[in-house]
C-alpha cells in the first residue's frame, strides 16, 4: 500500500494481527467451511488501522467517529451499499462518513487495488473470519473478526488504545480449570457451542457492560436455596414466583433459535435482565435463567471466614495472574461478588464497573481460592 502509516502501534500490532487470521482461516478451509473472508496481510491492516485510528481522534460537528470498517470486496457483501465513486481510505473521509454508519451492524467495506486501498460502500453481511476494525471511541480500537455461528457474531482479537496495545490470548482457554463462559468470550469454541446457554451469559455480560451504571449478577444453581444464606434479608425485590421468560426461550428448540423473531426475543430478555443489575445490589438468577431476585444485599454466610485473596488474570498475550486482596481490586461489588463466590461456591459472579472494567469470578478447585477473570477486553 502506498500509504504510509504514522501509528506507531498499528505497525508493532499488524504482524501479530496477519498471523491470527491466517491460522484461523487455513484451518477453516481444511474444515471445507464455505463463505470464509479473504486474508488481510500486515501491510493492509496496518494501513487500515492508522487511518481509522487518526479519524477516531477528529470530529464532525462536535462529534466524535464512531465507524466499523471490514475488509472485503464487493461481491462477499451479500446485498451491499455501494457508492458511485469509491472513495480513498483517509481520515478525513471516514470523519465524514461516521454519521451514516454509526448505528451497530453497519460496516463501510474496505478493498485494495493497485497498491492502494479504497471505501467502496457499505454493508451488513460479512462472510466468516472477516477482518473488522471498530471505532469505539477517541484512540481505542478493537480489531475482530466474524465468528463461525451464533448470536453474538464477533470475537475481539486485539484492542489498541493509544499506544497501548493488548492481544488477545486465544491459548489460555486450553488450561485446566478454565470457564466455559471465559473460552465462549474468547471466540474460538466450535459453532455448536453457540447454540448452547453460555451464549445466554455472553449476551448478558455485554448487556451489563452496555448500559454503563456498574452492576452485579449473580448466576446460581437451579432448583436450591443454598445462595440465600449470603444474602441479607429481607431481600428489597425478591420475585416469586421466579420469573421464567428467559428461561423459556431457551427451552424452545434449536429450530427456533434459529428464527429472527426468536433472537429479537431474546434480545429484549436479555437486556430487560441486564437492565436490573442497574440497581443498586445484585441481580440473582438460576443458571436455567430465572429470575430470583434483584437489589440484592450480598452479605458474609453465618461461619464462614471473610475472603482474604484471590488470584486475578486478564486474557492478554504476556500477562500474568496475580494474588491480591479482593479490595485490591475494586470496590463494594467486587469484595461482596468474590465474598459470595468464596461461600457459594458452586456460583458465578459478574460486576460491571462504571469504568468499563468487567470481571468475573468463580471458585478455582485448582487454585483453592476465588479467580477474578478481568474480561472488558473482550466485550468492547
Amino acid at each position: 500500500m502506498r500509504r504510509t502509516s504514522t501509528y506507531q502501534a498499528a505497525r508493532a500490532v499488524a504482524a501479530t494481527v496477519e498471523s491470527h487470521f491466517a491460522c484461523h482461516l487455513a484451518a477453516a478451509r481444511q474444515r471445507g467451511e464455505p463463505e470464509l473472508a479473504p486474508e488481510p496481510r500486515a501491510q493492509t491492516i496496518e494501513v487500515v488501522i492508522d487511518a481509522a485510528f487518526w479519524a477516531s481522534l477528529r470530529r464532525e460537528e462536535g462529534h466524535s467517529p464512531k465507524i466499523s470498517l471490514a475488509f472485503l470486496p464487493p461481491e462477499q457483501a451479500g446485498q451491499p451499499l455501494l457508492f458511485e465513486r469509491r472513495l480513498e481510505l483517509t481520515p478525513s473521509v471516514l470523519t465524514k462518513l461516521g454519521p451514516a454508519v454509526e448505528r451497530p451492524g453497519i460496516h463501510l467495506g474496505v478493498w485494495g487495488e493497485r497498491d492502494a486501498l479504497y471505501v467502496w460502500g457499505a454493508t451488513r453481511a460479512l462472510p466468516r473470519f472477516c477482518f473488522v476494525l471498530e471505532v469505539v471511541e477517541p484512540g481505542l480500537l478493537v480489531i475482530k473478526h466474524r465468528r463461525l455461528e451464533g448470536l453474538d457474531k464477533f470475537a475481539n482479537v486485539a484492542v489498541l488504545k493509544g499506544e497501548q496495545v493488548k492481544v488477545v490470548d486465544e491459548h489460555c482457554a486450553r488450561l485446566p480449570d478454565y470457564p466455559a463462559l471465559i473460552t465462549a468470550l474468547l471466540g474460538f469454541t466450535s459453532p455448536a457451542s453457540w447454540n448452547d446457554s453460555v451464549n445466554v451469559v455472553v449476551q448478558l455480560a455485554a448487556s451489563m457492560r452496555e448500559h454503563g451504571r456498574g452492576g452485579s449478577l449473580l448466576i446460581v444453581p437451579d432448583g436450591t436455596q443454598a445462595w440465600r444464606a449470603s444474602i441479607v434479608h429481607p431481600i428489597q425485590y425478591a420475585i416469586m414466583p421466579a420469573f421464567s421468560g428467559l428461561a423459556a426461550l431457551m427451552r424452545q428448540d434449536v429450530r427456533a433459535r434459529r428464527q429472527s423473531l426468536w433472537q429479537g426475543a431474546l434480545r429484549r430478555a436479555v437486556d430487560s435482565i441486564a437492565g436490573l443489575t442497574a440497581v443498586d445490589g445484585a441481580t440473582v438468577i438460576s443458571d436455567q435463567y430465572a429470575l430470583l431476585a434483584f437489589g440484592a444485599k450480598i452479605g458474609r454466610r453465618e461461619g464462614s471466614a471473610p475472603v482474604e485473596q484471590m488470584v486475578i488474570t486478564e486474557p492478554i498475550v504476556g500477562s500474568g495472574a496475580v494474588v491480591v486482596h479482593p479490595a485490591q481490586h475494586g470496590g463494594t461489588r467486587h469484595l461482596s461478588a468474590a465474598q459470595f463466590v468464596h461461600d457459594q461456591r458452586d456460583t458465578l459472579a459478574l460486576v460491571a464497573s462504571q469504568d468499563g472494567r468487567f470481571t468475573i469470578f468463580v471458585w478455582s478447585a485448582g487454585e483453592a481460592m476465588v479467580h477474578a477473570h478481568q474480561v472488558e477486553t473482550l466485550l468492547l
